[in-house]
């Protein structure tokens, strides 16, 4: 049996992954099989492909060199497996998504489990941070994103909508503390704020003509969980920013009430992104769709 290709994708994945641990992991394989597999291919190349010492690896410039090879090959391999799956796309697999805590609770979990039904074969592993995951290095199949997308080459990506920003309160707050009309009368009023690392995010606002405020609110609570900043504006504990998706299902309700709707500057655009790649895996394109035509309208409401 023809072996020359024996332990190529191992190979990739390890530089890929930028250790033997992280590769075994994402292969399902032992640190130690990984790295059997890896010296029996460098003893049969008669090269070494990579240096290694306790504490990290590189490639060899022979490494290198056979490494760039390896990626073309098998994304080729890709393609023609892609044209081979042309009429049998049922999504299959482990789909790895990483989402935003909140949105990822009201705006992702639903469309995901509508997908999981559809498709039994499909095994949809979800992680919740609102930390901006590495999805390479880490692992992911797909991230949805909020803001600025960045510079990034290994990376592609497909817009959801916008992520307004509004202002709301408890309707008995409201009641005993009375409706600011324009933003200087939010300055005195009882406040949450969302924080980061401990630091309460300034509220920088836009007026009705659209012009910047920085609005001086000395909050009483601070939180780093927009869902336990909703909470705290129901509970009657005053004004709350959080993203205008949030609010309108309390809203909906009679929870809370809009105080200012959509002021802040800028809305952040919302995507979902995944590595560039030129086969695209049928598990990974039905969850975009999913996404691309389910998020918008759980925005409208």
């Amino acid at each position: 049996m023809d072996d020359r290709f024996d332990g190529i994708a191992t190979f990739v994945q390890v530089v890929d992954s930028g250790s033997f641990a992280l590769a075994a992991e994402r292969l399902n394989l032992t640190r130690s099989a990984v790295g059997k597999a890896v010296a029996r291919l460098e003893a049969r190349l008669g090269v070494r492909l990579l240096q290694r010492t306790t504490r990290s690896q590189s490639l060899t410039d022979d490494g290198q060199v056979f490494y760039d090879s390896c990626v073309r090959a098998l994304a080729e391999l890709d393609a023609a497996h892609a044209v081979l799956e042309g009429g049998r796309l049922e999504p299959r697999g482990r789909l790895r998504v990483s989402v935003p805590i909140s949105f990822g609770h009201l705006c992702v979990v639903p469309l995901m489990l509508e997908l999981a039904r559809k498709h039994p074969t499909l095994k949809i592993d979800l992680s919740f941070t609102d930390r901006r995951v590495d999805l390479v290095e880490e692992g992911f199949d797909l991230a949805v994103r909020i803001g600025s997308l960045g510079d990034s080459a290994t990376l592609a990506a497909r817009r959801l909508g916008v992520q307004y920003t509004s202002i709301g309160a408890a309707p008995a707050y409201i009641a005993q503390h009375g409706m600011p009309e324009a933003l200087d009368d939010l300055v005195g009023h009882a406040a949450i704020s969302y924080c980061v690392a401990g630091v309460a995010s300034p509220w920088e606002l836009r007026d009705d003509e659209g012009r910047a405020r920085r609005i001086d609110i000395e909050p009483q609570l601070s939180m780093d969980d927009l869902q336990a900043i909703a909470a705290a504006a129901v509970a009657g504990f005053g004004l709350a920013r959080m993203p205008s998706w949030l609010l309108a299902r309390h809203v909906k309700n009679g929870e809370l009430v809009v105080v200012k709707g959509r002021c802040n500057l800028p809305p952040q655009d919302i995507h979902v992104v995944w590595p560039k790649t030129r086969y695209m895996p049928p598990k990974t394109r039905c969850a975009i769709d999913a996404l691309v035509a389910g998020v918008p309208a759980l925005l409208a409401e």
